[in-house]
């Protein structure tokens, strides 16, 4: 075996890639529960990467089969429901896995230096993986996936001087078409999964360049034995990898339980508009986009004028990539922050929750200064943290990672 191990060692450096990136990749010893969503978000990429391939062998994306074809998959085909079901709950526990991961950063400052570039590639995959939801809402043709898509390309329209353009080539067509179906399918399979390889890949290698942050936001690499090890270190195999081994089984076993019993989840991950085939005739009574986008979208609700809200709406998206420089705070994790930061942070997750709840609801007046008033702390939080993170009066920050939570 160790021959055959050293002939790819002459060909591949196998070993010197599993050295660097597992056995010899040295974590934080100090790593709590938030730390398991990040393996958890790429290997629900990967199941939908496979449950998406099993699909488009029966898919059809024509507009006069896409329903019917998805009929079949969940009717005929072996085991064909149970493939759409983990693929239609893999993308809304794909959004849950990554809101949760960034959440962590936020809270332990994996944005701050030397980290930057790290989270910028994480707020690429973050839209790419919105495109790629969005563009898979409408293959199955559905009247809401149809109706959701007319909403949501109709706001490019409102872009000066080249958004009708900008629509119209999005469409394919002057209306929702199966030239739309086309193209949002190849974006779908092909163009963004690549891209999202790419950026994942990126995401990855930059972590193992700068080194993984910890609860205490401390740089490990900074203290090191007399071998070079960083002491309150440890490699990632076999440590972290049995524990990201009992965190997805913990996973599996509340994702298979949602996919057998509460694969619809009231409506949440799949909609009963979308068990009707689309009509461009008739409109659904409440249009409204998946949970994962609500939040974005009770933003471009809560502004009166249409571009106003759609420039809101882009705006509660990059200003997120602009984090590692708002926040100028020389302190990394919440553990050692201001009370004023900790405040900051709890408002901007309620504002996020209540944006979220208030974008799956019909718009009534009381909703509407709710939202108003909630997209008002969503943004104050990022003008209030540039503002006093500077001069924040901060914690002492021990020299070494502590073990508690």
């Amino acid at each position: 075996m160790s021959k055959f191990i050293a002939w790819i060692d002459e060909r591949l450096p196998l070993t010197k890639f599993v050295k660097n990136h597992l056995s010899e990749y040295y974590a934080p010893k100090n790593f709590n529960f938030f730390y398991f969503f990040g393996s958890l978000a790429l290997f629900v990429f990967i199941m939908q990467i496979i449950t998406g391939i099993f699909l488009t062998i029966n898919y059809k994306p024509d507009a006069a089969s896409a329903f019917a074809s998805v009929e079949y998959i969940m009717r005929d085909v072996e085991w064909g429901w149970l493939i759409r079901y983990m693929h239609s709950t893999g993308a809304s526990f794909f959004f849950i896995v990554v809101y949760l991961h960034m959440l962590r950063a936020l809270m332990y400052g994996s944005y701050k230096k030397p980290r930057e570039l790290l989270w910028l590639f994480g707020m690429f995959i973050f839209v790419l993986l919105m495109a790629e939801a969005f563009m898979g809402y409408l293959l199955p043709w559905g009247q809401m996936s149809y109706w959701g898509a007319q909403v949501i390309i109709s706001l490019f329209g409102a872009i000066p001087f080249i958004g009708e353009s900008l629509a119209l080539w999005i469409r394919g067509d002057y209306v929702i078409s199966d030239a739309t179906l086309n193209r949002f399918f190849a974006f779908h399979v092909i163009a963004l999964p690549l891209l999202l390889f790419a950026v994942i890949y990126l995401h990855i290698a930059a972590l193992h360049t700068v080194g993984s942050n910890n609860p205490d936001g401390i740089e490990i690499k900074q203290n090191k034995d007399e071998n070079g090890v960083p002491v309150d270190g440890i490699p990632f195999h076999p440590y972290y990898t049995v524990k990201d081994i009992f965190g997805l089984a913990v996973f599996l076993t509340i994702f298979m339980f949602v996919v057998f019993f509460l694969p619809e989840f009231g409506g949440f991950f799949l909609e009963k508009d979308n068990f009707v085939p689309a009509d461009p005739l008739k409109t659904p009574e409440h249009i409204v986009p998946v949970w994962y986008f609500t939040p974005f979208y009770a933003i471009l609700r809560a502004i009166p004028d249409k571009l106003g809200g759609v420039i809101a709406m882009g705006l509660a998206i990059f200003v997120l990539f602009l984090m590692p420089w708002l926040d100028r705070c020389k302190v990394k994790s919440i553990r050692y922050r201001s009370s004023t930061y900790k405040l900051l942070l709890i408002s901007f997750v309620i504002s996020f929750i209540g944006l979220g709840y208030i974008g799956m609801k019909a718009p009534t007046p009381t909703l509407t200064l709710l939202g108003r008033l909630f997209t008002f702390v969503y943004f104050a939080f990022f003008v209030i943290l540039y503002f006093t993170s500077k001069n924040e009066k901060t914690k002492p920050v021990p020299d070494r990672v502590t073990m508690h939570d």
